[in-house]
């Protein structure tokens, strides 16, 4: 199970169930935008050959490298075979984007051990403790720079 608190250390590899390769679509951005941080993703939409150059997969089943993070941006009616799929898999934590909820399966998620984020966008959270890391940051240099000038 990966720990929420360091969610965005512990994963590596994300398959994007979804992903549209229209620059118009919130899937197309968050793919982008995971890629320009260093994540190697694994694009999942049977109806695209590649996204930005990377081979599409038609199944989460047909990729051979272990997956930590299975990011859904279907209809929450669809979430149920995606969730079985990433169990079966050994996927670490499901992610379903805003707007996308299923109780039921992200129970049976959690029950098989892994992780689950509902009706959240993974690039606004990694921007959010992105910022939240650079404050602390900022916040401990000015701590120590007065702790210096008052001495």
């Amino acid at each position: 199970m990966i720990s929420p608190s360091n969610f965005f250390n512990d994963i590596k590899t994300i398959a994007i169930v979804g992903l549209s390769d229209k620059p118009d679509r919130p899937s197309y951005e968050v793919g982008k935008y995971l890629i320009s941080r260093n994540f190697k993703i694994f694009p999942v939409n049977p109806n695209i050959d590649n996204f930005l150059g990377i081979k599409s997969y038609k199944t989460l089943s047909e990729i051979k490298e272990k997956i930590d993070v299975v990011d859904i941006f279907r209809r929450s009616e669809f979430v149920g075979p995606i969730v079985d799929e990433a169990i079966k898999i050994g996927a670490k934590s499901i992610w379903m984007q805003e707007g996308v909820v299923d109780k039921i399966s992200a129970n049976k998620a959690r029950a098989a051990g892994l992780t689950v984020t509902m009706n959240m966008c993974m690039m606004k959270e990694h921007k959010k403790r992105l910022n939240l890391k650079r404050l602390k940051v900022k916040q401990t240099v000015k701590y120590q720079t007065n702790k210096q000038s008052n001495v």
